[in-house]
């Protein structure tokens, strides 16, 4: 080989090396570059998740940050709560929703205004506003019926849930662009309204202010029902007081007025009683001289009539002798003489006392007493006449073959005694007032039978006078029994 071939052939080696050495260079070149591709898809990839992280990082603080002011006005609203509900007057409601709260509440400017009685609203808190533009606002509300009539139903307007020209209006009303009106609600209706805003300048509100401001509405509405309900009770039972002392003076003056009377009549009835007690007992004197003969014969015709004039007088003696009675125990000048009384024996005194005219009208008489009542101290005089009046009043209104009974029972310290008989009754309207002086029931019998209305206003009385109950019940056709009570006095 020569020396031209041997250079060749070098050549040849050379330009093949370098050429492997160029495609192996492009090789790792391409390699390379699909490194950086890769690479910088993953640069890419990181920048966007860095991005995300940021966005998601300031979308938690902002979300931090609107908790935190959620929370504090919550706090804030639980403190304000606390205090308005624990009182009931209406101005220190007021003085309890101080600045602080509104400031905590994250509010530049706060006006609460509540109607007074004449439906008028009125300035209770100001934060932010002169007074001259209070003026103006309360103003234009009060003009607005539709804005009225949207809050009285309930409805809470803010910055961001209004229609442009609504919110334009509020907007320069309160000169706020960011803001909650509420209503303040009773159950009486519309009461007033409450206003928080910030400026362009502040942070804008959220959903959670506006249910904040909803909530305190509510709460001021009702600490302001309690505290005016509160006061309304106050001054009834003022106005109740008032006249129940009135009323009490009235009656008072009243009963000491019955009370002179009374004495007045009781007196009166005393001195009359006692002036007619002499010449009835001179009428009755002459008469049974005269019914005698010592003063010479009388003539059938005229002992007749004596007669009469003797048995009118007992009659008036002895309702001036009831008068008298009642008077004397009606005064307290009748002192009762209290013995040990046997009731038993003293019922069957009466029964004697009064056989004669049961068996003239055929009436059967029953005694049921319980032999467990022990003696008890009594007037005897004074209760025989109980009971010989109410069995004398059963006797008169008791037609032919009737019954009569008498019942006498322990109960626990007194003794209760009904009298009881199967007479034409009482109608229910005459029960109230068969007690009362002079009064008689309206029935044939009363109108054929004289009678002074007395004989049951002194039982009542004898009844009082030995601190017992006396009452009565009835029906007409049926008949009627007396309950009283006496008690049992060791």
């Amino acid at each position: 080989m020569g020396t031209l071939e041997m250079i060749i052939l070098i050549g040849a080696f050379v330009i093949f090396s370098l050429i492997a050495g160029l495609l192996f260079a492009i090789q790792q070149l391409q390699k390379s570059q699909e490194s950086l591709k890769k690479i910088m898809k993953s640069f890419e990839r990181l920048d966007e998740q860095a991005k995300l992280i940021v966005k998601t990082d300031l979308e938690l603080n902002k979300a931090q940050e609107e908790l935190d002011k959620r929370l504090n006005g919550l706090d804030a609203l639980q403190k304000t709560s606390r205090r308005i509900t624990t009182t009931l007057d209406e101005n220190e409601i007021f003085q309890r929703l101080d600045q602080s709260l509104m400031m905590n509440l994250g509010f530049e400017k706060n006006l609460i205004l509540i109607q007074d009685k004449y439906a008028r609203l009125q300035p209770r808190i100001n934060i932010g506003f002169y007074e001259k533009d209070i003026a103006v606002i309360i103003s234009h509300i009060q003009k607005n019926e539709e804005l009225l009539k949207n809050l009285q139903e309930g409805q809470t307007f803010s910055s961001g849930n209004i229609s442009h020209q609504r919110k334009e209006f509020i907007n320069q009303l309160f000169n706020a662009d960011y803001f909650i009106l509420s209503p303040i609600l009773t159950k009486n209706g519309l009461i007033g309204i409450i206003f928080v805003g910030n400026s362009a300048y502040s942070s804008s509100l959220t959903e959670g202010d506006e249910e904040i401001i909803s909530i305190l509405a509510n709460q001021i509405g009702q600490a302001i029902e309690n505290a005016r309900l509160f006061e309304e009770a106050f001054r009834a039972s003022q106005i109740l007081e008032t006249k129940v002392k009135e009323r009490t003076q009235q009656l008072a003056k009243a009963l000491e007025d019955v009370q002179n009377i009374s004495k007045s009549k009781s007196s009166f009835i005393s001195a009359v009683s006692h002036e007619l007690r002499t010449p009835l007992t001179s009428i009755k004197g002459y008469a049974s001289i005269l019914m005698t003969g010592k003063l010479g014969d009388v003539p059938e015709e005229v002992k007749k009539r004596l007669e009469k004039i003797n048995m009118h007088s007992d009659n008036l003696v002895q309702f001036i002798n009831n008068l008298l009675d009642i008077s004397r125990i009606e005064s307290g000048r009748v002192e009762m003489n209290m013995t040990k009384c046997n009731l038993s024996i003293m019922i069957e005194s009466v029964h004697d006392l009064l056989t004669p005219q049961l068996k003239e009208k055929n009436i059967e008489w029953q005694a049921h007493i319980d032999p467990r009542i022990p003696e008890m101290l009594l007037d005897q005089h004074q209760v025989e006449r109980i009971f010989i009046n109410l069995v004398s009043n059963a006797i008169k209104f008791t037609p032919q073959g009737g019954t009569i009974s008498i019942n006498a029972q322990m109960n626990n310290n007194a003794v209760t005694i009904e009298v009881s008989d199967t007479g034409i009754g009482i109608p229910e309207k005459d029960l109230t007032r068969l007690f009362e002086e002079f009064y008689r029931v309206e029935n044939e019998i009363n109108q054929n039978v004289k009678g002074t209305g007395l004989g049951l206003s002194l039982v009542r009385k004898i009844v009082q006078a030995h601190k017992g109950k006396i009452w009565v019940t009835s029906q007409v056709n049926k008949g009627t029994t007396f309950h009283f009570t006496l008690p049992i006095q060791q």
